[in-house]
């Protein structure tokens, strides 16, 4: 690990519990790489998570931290937020623990445009509670609870977040880790809700079930499946099915939460 993360970790919580092979690890030294980048005040970041494998990583960084229950990152980051609008709060969270139990939660941080930057680390699946399908589990793959095959469509995370008003949405994977770190600098620098996707891979429960036995076969199909939005809105590549996007998918301005909301109070002080 680099000299200038270390000092971004507890390391006598190191080595890390995740599976060899795993991704959670790059998108965590990604993240630790962003804040270097960031040089934010260390007493002036609070990392939040929920349950999950991907949650876990909160635990080894040395920030103020707190480990939530399943699918609530999001309301406490909320109070976090709304208590101390100056501290830059981010959050993390897994596939299911943000778009199942937590979805509701997502639609409305969005919808606020409340100041936060939530990581999502996708790897298409439950890994720690037993390999269940999530709502972003694609068709046709495989599961404890789809043997045969997920017959449900699946959610765009991204699109959901857009959709609900969140003002920066990023996609990144972990073979286009450079782009992670740069969307992850990007929308901590955002006024208002950031959502970005790290698509990451689980060789244990999903990837062993989906012919892709090894880490090298998962990141060599983020490689060959990710289309670089920009190509896409230039005509210069198609977005075939099984295939998704990533870069800089959404931006725009609006009122931050935090913001509206002490306006209301210095109005409501002034009756």
């Amino acid at each position: 690990m680099s000299a200038d993360i270390i000092q971004y970790f507890r390391e006598e919580m190191l080595p890390h519990i995740w599976c060899p092979g795993c991704g959670n690890g790059i998108v965590l030294r990604d993240f630790a790489v962003a804040l270097e980048r960031l040089n934010l005040p260390r007493d002036k970041v609070v990392i939040v998570s929920g349950i999950g494998c991907s949650s876990r990583a909160a635990t080894y960084l040395d920030f103020d931290t707190v480990h939530t229950t399943h699918g609530r990152a999001l309301p406490f980051a909320t109070g976090i937020k709304m208590a101390r609008p100056d501290l830059n709060v981010f959050v993390i969270m897994g596939d299911g623990d943000a778009s199942a139990i937590g979805g509701n939660h997502l639609i409305h941080a969005c919808r606020r445009n409340i100041g936060l930057t939530a990581i999502v680390f996708n790897n298409s699946i439950y890994g720690m509670t037993g390999g269940q399908y999530s709502p972003l589990t694609a068709r046709g793959k495989k599961a404890t609870t789809a043997p045969y095959g997920m017959f449900e469509p699946s959610f765009d995370i991204c699109r959901i977040a857009e959709a609900a008003g969140a003002t920066y949405v990023g996609r990144a994977t972990t073979y286009h880790n450079h782009l992670l770190i740069r969307l992850i600098v990007e929308g901590a620098k955002n006024k208002g809700f950031s959502l970005i996707e790290a698509v990451t891979h689980c060789p244990t429960s999903f990837g062993r079930r989906n012919k892709m036995p090894s880490p090298s076969d998962m990141v060599r199909w983020q490689k060959e499946n990710a289309v670089w939005v920009d190509k896409v809105r230039e005509g210069q590549e198609q977005l075939e099915e099984g295939r998704f996007t990533i870069g800089v998918l959404h931006r725009h301005e609006a009122p931050e939460f935090t913001e509206a909301y002490m306006e209301v109070v210095r109005r409501a002080s002034r009756q």
